[in-house]
């Protein structure tokens, strides 16, 4: 049988390049997002029935539980989950709007926690699974104008490593990502000295999407059956 992975934040950036690299292997890939973006439409009509478009804001919490039900329904157990959908919102604390902070808190926290614990729930029947949740190396560093999204990151970080804790019995594992700056939409905002201070420290330079979707597939991969409660950093050497 074909495993089901489901993959938030799925239509650009990093999200997109995880569905390309397991487009490759043998999964089913439910891609989640807000919109259908042109790349991801152009990897669904090269890959058949094993990559599907599921559109949803995540925002929208309370509609968490029937999303991960009709997506079980329609196309069986979840063998995996990526926890990879996320926003950040650039500002100074003593000037951020609460709704802001909120928006950014629900997205990249409340909203992974709640598709685990419905996504988990076909793995606990199966004894095995994959929670992969994407976080990011300002969790540990910090950045300026960042705080509530390293929050958001910190907290994704606990929650993984505690959950391994629950599932681990049932031979799901649980681990965390951390990208460091890539060469995404996200560093398009930092110009001139900014940007080549972030430079400056990454002794290998800076990683693309496609660097860390190795990781990603190897979490999924049974040669990864005792690693769990990980945070596997990926920053070209940023943190070292």
């Amino acid at each position: 049988m074909m495993k089901n992975i489901l993959i938030t934040g799925a239509g650009r950036g990093l999200g997109l390049a995880i569905a390309n690299r397991l487009s490759k292997e043998d999964y089913r890939l439910i891609c989640l997002s807000r919109t259908l973006s042109e790349e991801l439409q152009s990897l669904i009509d090269s890959s058949g029935d094993d990559v599907v478009f599921q559109q949803y804001d995540l925002q929208d919490l309370d509609g968490i539980p029937s999303l991960v039900s009709s997506i079980t329904k329609k196309y069986g157990p979840l063998y995996g989950i990526i926890n990879n959908a996320g926003i950040g919102l650039d500002g100074l604390l003593a000037t951020q709007h609460a709704t802001d902070i909120s928006k950014v808190l629900r997205v990249n926290l409340e909203a992974p926690i709640l598709l685990t614990k419905y996504a988990c729930r076909s793995m606990l029947t199966r004894m095995e699974g994959r929670v992969i949740n994407v976080s990011s190396i300002i969790a540990s560093t910090g950045f300026n104008g960042l705080s509530v999204y390293a929050a958001s990151k910190a907290g994704l970080e606990g929650f993984t490593r505690s959950l391994s804790r629950e599932l681990g019995r049932a031979n799901i594992t649980v681990n965390c990502i951390a990208p460091g700056y890539m060469e995404t939409e996200m560093t398009k905002g930092l110009e001139g000295k900014k940007l080549e201070s972030v430079k400056r420290r990454a002794p290998l330079g800076l990683p693309s999407p496609d660097d860390v979707t190795g990781a990603v597939a190897y979490l999924l991969s049974a040669d990864s059956s005792k690693m769990t409660g990980s945070i596997m950093t990926i920053d070209g050497g940023s943190t070292a």
